[in-house]
């Protein structure tokens, strides 16, 4: 038996993923243990988790592989001070203590981390060969071209590569500081939100504003060729020497200083999302061409920090040169750490690629591959739940059968409850998909402000994401039959068929304003440029969910709810049972299921004080 611990960790969004003969047997995000979100120490629990999930010690292990090179990194933060001596002497006096500490040391950390009884080798991948490992060898792809974005990894920002059965190759990159993942980060401090965390809140601000600062950008910022290869003018940003992504010379351009976070949003940051949300868009279409003119296949995998935004996927998936696409769902840095221990069992250990588990459930519908709906994470027994519940002296109702419980649930969303839903094995990635879920009626126009006002605490401008049943996706959204979209990753418009006409007063709304429309016949998870951010749910990945959505299917001839993740702002998507009975007592959820328990808010002999709820969202570091 070989076994292989990948670990991604020491920057930010810790991990770590275990690989047994070649299969994806665990992996999980330190935050979700933490409760620390994006935690980047090293993941002691998610290492904890992933030995126990395979009955293994420290001592059991092949090899432990890390996702990136921290020597080369060091390298390249050292040339980057130099170069800019003596103005980054702040930013470099802050980040040496750690890197003399612990980062130049990791073979120490790592020992330790294994309680110092690991025998065997210490592996260092590049960080893009470990994204791009994430990307290829989990897909359902025998050959694929290959794409990473990201911010910046030892050197590489991006990289154009292609994988053939067992084997990656990175044949292009593009080089710190030229980055679509830092150009990025720096628009999303820019407009008042915090980076490697409120970049997705930048891509959902968008559709709110016009791009009217996209030919600025491209006029001032960036050089951008045909191949999607750019050069950034550092004279508009300060993250190469400073603590700050973007210079004085980038706020006299677009007109004035950052947003404060948390004050008001106005349309300057909405057309500023828009404007460079275009670029990005611009960026990943012309990387993506050219990677197909590079390599000739007719597939593609993706993976990297820029693999994120949905928007981008969406436009690549309808107008791109590619048939099909595969997106690695913990795309970002948490991914590395799969992709690093994936890359040493295929590519240095080389052992061929065994689909037969993947193509024995494959249909014409379904392309399988081989990352188990991303649901890698802890599960909870019935004896476990219990204990949880009697805890509390919850109340609660137990069904004895999947097809009871999810009928009777369809029937409590039908009547425009808000669901807490805790299920089987916890999911990897950003996304919640189904296990980690919060579920509402999307038919309902009230659903959207309840949910992010009252469930979430978080902006009333954010969206919500529909899950529908595979079968029918391409009846509400435009998508063709034979594409799927698992993991949350893929944007795309409303079928016409389900809009609602709008008033000539709705071309001339801003921002916000936009809100006040229906928009579809699903108009909680309609964005107001009647887009959504699709997952199709089969019942090969998630059986349960998909019960789940035929039984609201049965009842009210839709196939669509709305999904997002089982947690309040700023924290991380639960984990156990005892973190979603606190999150249901803490909001204003309505009803609570946990395994085949079905909790009613009305019912139970306590409910949160608006005092402990104000306390509850205050252990959390606003992102």
């Amino acid at each position: 038996m070989t076994s292989i611990l990948g670990i991604s960790a020491f920057y930010h969004d810790s991990a770590a993923s275990l690989v047994v003969n070649g299969e994806i047997v665990a992996a999980a995000q330190e935050e979700r243990f933490t409760r620390k979100k994006h935690d980047f120490r090293f993941p002691q629990h998610a290492v904890d988790y992933c030995l126990s999930e395979a009955g293994l010690q420290p001592e059991d292990l092949s090899y432990v592989v890390f996702y990136d090179k921290p020597l080369t990194k060091f390298e390249r933060l050292l040339e980057t001070y130099l170069a800019y001596v003596p103005s980054g002497y702040r930013s470099f006096r802050q980040a040496m203590p750690l890197w003399l500490k612990q980062k130049l040391h990791l073979p120490r950390e790592l020992a330790s981390g294994l309680h110092d009884r690991f025998r065997g080798r210490f592996v260092f991948t590049d960080h893009h060969e470990s994204h791009a490992a994430s990307a290829f060898f989990p897909s359902p792809f025998a050959e694929s071209a290959i794409l990473t974005l990201d911010g910046v990894g030892e050197w590489s920002t991006s990289c154009v590569g292609t994988g053939q059965g067992n084997r990656i190759e990175l044949m292009e990159e593009l080089r710190f500081p030229h980055s679509l993942g830092l150009l990025y980060s720096a628009f999303t401090y820019y407009t008042g939100f915090r980076v490697n965390s409120g970049e997705y809140k930048l891509m959902g601000l968008a559709p709110y504003g016009t791009p009217v600062y996209k030919d600025l950008i491209l006029e001032h910022l960036l050089d951008l060729k045909d191949d999607g290869s750019f050069r950034l003018d550092m004279q508009y940003f300060n993250y190469c020497q400073g603590l700050t992504m973007t210079s004085r010379r980038f706020h006299q351009l677009f007109g004035g200083p950052p947003r404060a976070p948390e004050s008001d949003v106005t349309q300057r940051e909405m057309d500023l999302a828009a404007s460079v949300q275009a670029v990005t868009e611009d960026v990943v279409l012309r990387s993506a061409r050219h990677a197909h003119e590079l390599t000739g296949s007719n597939n593609l995998v993706l993976a990297g920090g820029v693999a994120l935004n949905c928007v981008a996927n969406g436009r690549l998936l309808r107008e791109g040169p590619f048939e099909n696409i595969w997106i690695q769902p913990a795309a970002g840095d948490a991914g590395g750490s799969l992709g690093a221990a994936l890359f040493a069992w295929h590519q240095l250990l080389d052992n061929p690629r065994d689909r037969t588990a993947e193509n024995d459930q494959a249909t014409d519908a379904v392309k399988l591959d081989s990352q188990k709906g991303s649901l890698l994470g802890p599960s909870f027994s019935e004896g476990q739940i219990s204990q949880t519940l009697d805890r509390h002296n919850a109340v609660s109702t137990r069904f004895e059968t999947e097809k009871e419980l999810c009928d009777r649930v369809a029937e409590l969303i039908a009547e425009e409850n808000v669901i807490g839903w805790f299920q089987g094995r916890m999911e990897f990635g950003p996304r919640a998909l189904g296990n980690r879920s919060i579920l509402g009626d999307p038919r309902s126009e009230k659903m959207q402000s309840v949910m992010n006002l009252k469930i979430k605490f978080r902006e009333s401008f954010r969206p919500f994401a529909p899950i529908v049943l595979r079968e029918h996706a391409s009846r509400y959204f435009q998508l063709s039959e034979d594409q799927e979209s698992p993991y949350m990753l893929i944007v795309a418009p409303v079928a016409d068929s389900i809009r609602t006409p709008l008033g000539s007063d709705y071309d001339t709304a801003f921002g916000l304003d936009k809100l006040k429309y229906c928009r579809s016949s699903l108009p909680a998870v309609t964005h107001v440029d009647h887009s959504a951010r699709i997952q199709t749910v089969d019942n090969v990945r998630n059986p349960l969910l998909h019960q789940l959505l035929t039984s609201f299917h049965d009842l009210t001839q839709c196939p669509v709810l709305i999904n997002t993740s089982f947690n309040v702002r700023s924290e991380p998507i639960v984990c156990t049972p005892e973190e979603a009975y606190r999150c249901f007592l803490m909001t204003e959820m309505d009803v609570l299921v946990v395994g085949r328990h079905v909790l009613l808010k009305s019912e139970q002999p306590t409910d949160a004080s608006a005092q402990a709820r104000v306390q509850h969202l205050a252990q959390f570091e606003l992102d």
